[in-house]
């Protein structure tokens, strides 16, 4: 089970079948060890819902001081900006 946006043959390892999914699906897969039947997820599904402030709240990377006061302390140095700056002008045009 993978969260990934991409799927295409041996992605994930020589013969390996993947099945792209949700958040929440990739974690109830993980906590029964298989992928749910529609009943188990939904009861499964439920108990997230409870948590959802606490779980999603990971996404929000720039409410997170923390994550912030980090940000601004990396340094880059000027060689690799000028060519992400031209790599991004490449895949804009």
């Amino acid at each position: 089970v993978s969260t990934s946006t991409r799927n295409f043959p041996n992605r994930l390892g020589q013969g390996a079948d993947v099945f792209l999914a949700s958040a929440e699906l990739a974690s109830v897969s993980a906590i029964m060890g298989k992928l749910p039947t529609r009943e188990e997820y939904l009861s499964m599904y439920q108990s997230l819902q409870s948590k959802k402030e606490s779980t999603y709240q990971y996404l929000n990377f720039d409410q997170m001081d923390s994550f912030t006061a980090s940000a601004k302390k990396v340094e880059i140095e000027p060689e690799t900006m000028a060519e992400a700056k031209k790599s991004y002008a490449t895949f804009i045009s």
